[in-house]
């Protein structure tokens, strides 16, 4: 089963209890945590070490960034930034989930830094480089709500991530109730869109209206919706053909079944073994003419029935060898 990754984004030496407290509070809540001393980075042998880090934050769905008094290592690809900030800034890039949390020490000298940065000889007892300070000041001026916390030990983190963690799943839930109501509205806004551009093809008597009436039906084909709905797809489908389906079934992670293997009620069938549906998808009445293009349908007459997606149950697991190898 799939899990949230979490990266932990951080210094080492000084923060490594820290690290390993705030990892096995994320394995106890069932998620899989990122950190590179423990192997969970794969480091390439062709290029630098940092790029494997960044490659990882990419593939991750929450970011936690602990920052205390040291400045950790310069990234060679952004002078002027260490490889743990890199990696939060590009976290921000991809808009992935972020959490910052630093060292109470740091946070209040943070604010004498503010008052005397622009003097080059202060000195900060909290921190090693004046550019964590720097980049504090960076993060608290981005447009976007990404809130700095505070933290005196590693179970500050855990308690304020664990209230963070519940409030972002009772999000996702009440979000889930909001779906239908949206794909109620998305098709309200399809149809009227169709609507519209009838009256503007009507009101203006442009010719060829038969032709002109099929290209509209097409755009909003029937067909196109109920595909995105039985392969989950979050994106609008369209094919004119029966060649741009084939190919899309197929980036799909679908095959084509062959005829003499249809069900007696079927007209095509498509077999889905990838992904997180497992089953065939049958077409019970064709929708392409002879000459492989699609035919046009209305609502009216259209049947949800036409498209159907059976789900075919798992393997059952092999039996025990019971063989004795003497």
């Amino acid at each position: 089963m799939a899990r949230p990754r979490v990266f932990i984004s951080s210094t080492f030496y000084d923060l490594r209890q820290v690290r390993s407290d705030i990892e096995r509070f994320i394995r106890e809540i069932g998620y899989e945590p990122v950190r590179h001393e423990t192997g969970a980075v794969p480091y390439s042998k062709d290029e630098r070490l940092e790029y494997s880090a960044y490659r990882e934050i990419e593939l991750s769905d929450i970011i936690v960034f602990i920052t205390g008094g040291k400045y950790g290592t310069e990234s060679e690809e952004h002078p002027g930034y260490s490889i743990s900030q890199v990696e939060l800034k590009r976290a921000l890039d991809m808009g992935i989930q972020i959490f910052v949390f630093v060292e109470t020490n740091v946070m209040n000298e943070y604010n004498t830094y503010k008052l005397n940065k622009q003097s080059k000889d202060v000195r900060y007892s909290s921190v090693n480089n004046i550019g964590v300070f720097e980049f504090l000041e960076e993060l608290y001026s981005l447009p976007n709500n990404n809130p700095i916390t505070h933290f005196s030990v590693a179970s500050d983190i855990t308690s304020f991530l664990r209230e963070q963690f519940a409030g972002l799943f009772h999000r996702f839930l009440q979000d889930q109730k909001h779906v239908k109501e949206m794909q109620v509205l998305e098709e309200m806004n399809s149809v009227a869109q169709t609507l519209n551009e009838l009256v503007r093809f009507l009101t203006n008597e442009r010719r060829n209206k038969d032709d002109a009436i099929k290209s509209i039906l097409l755009t909003n084909h029937p067909a196109f919706r109920r595909l995105a709905a039985l392969t989950k797809t979050p994106y609008r489908v369209f094919f004119s053909n029966r060649d741009e389906l084939d190919s899309w079934l197929k980036a799909r992670g679908c095959e084509a079944v062959r005829k003499d293997s249809h069900d007696a009620d079927s007209v095509d069938e498509w077999n889905m073994s990838k992904g997180q549906l497992t089953g065939y998808i049958k077409f019970k009445k064709k929708i392409f003419g002879e000459d492989g293009r699609l035919i046009p349908y209305s609502e009216d007459d259209w049947s949800d029935d036409w498209i159907e997606f059976i789900e075919t149950p798992p393997a059952p697991p092999a039996p025990p060898d019971d063989d004795i190898p003497f």
